[in-house]
């Protein structure tokens, strides 16, 4: 039987799992009183691409595992770009991440482009549903851009 949580090409967690952790790990957050920053990650190539292909997934899923804490989730979403879920982060050390992230995928002389959106919680919403559509937008602002780009979604 396979794993339906797990994205067979990469095997991070998948969209359903990422969306259900968002809620369940925002009510953590909320009782601990600490942070949560919720990325959402575009790989593309030169041209714009959002998915260059599963060669490239694999290589994203290798940096997650290298980068990521194991308190962090990553998931590859339905629509090819990467969520990422930090513990116990704001949105200033979710940039300093992803530009971990950035450097790690450029490394090796590829050019892949990385588009981020980033919200966090309690900075932009106290509502699951909300931070995600925050760092959703926050990711078209960044995709509007020919190379890499970090967007920190704007205040509410």
């Amino acid at each position: 039987m396979p794993n339906r949580l797990r994205d067979p090409v990469t095997g991070l967690w998948d969209d359903a799992f990422f969306h259900a952790s968002v809620r369940t790990r925002l009510a953590v957050a909320r009782r601990e009183l600490r942070p949560l920053a919720i990325v959402l990650l575009g790989l593309g190539d030169a041209d714009g691409t959002l998915d260059p292909g599963d060669a490239t997934a694999r290589e994203a899923a290798y940096a997650f595992l290298r980068t990521l804490r194991e308190c962090d989730q990553a998931s590859r979403l339905d629509d090819g770009a990467f969520g990422i879920l930090l513990e116990a982060t704001d949105e200033r050390g979710a940039v300093l991440c992803v530009d971990r992230l950035r450097a790690l995928l450029a490394d090796g002389g590829n050019r892949h482009v990385v588009w981020a959106g980033i919200a966090a919680y309690p900075t932009h919403s106290l509502d699951a549903g909300n931070l995600v559509l925050a760092s959703r937008v926050a990711l078209c602002d960044a995709r509007r851009w020919a190379t890499s780009r970090i967007e920190v979604a704007v205040l509410p």
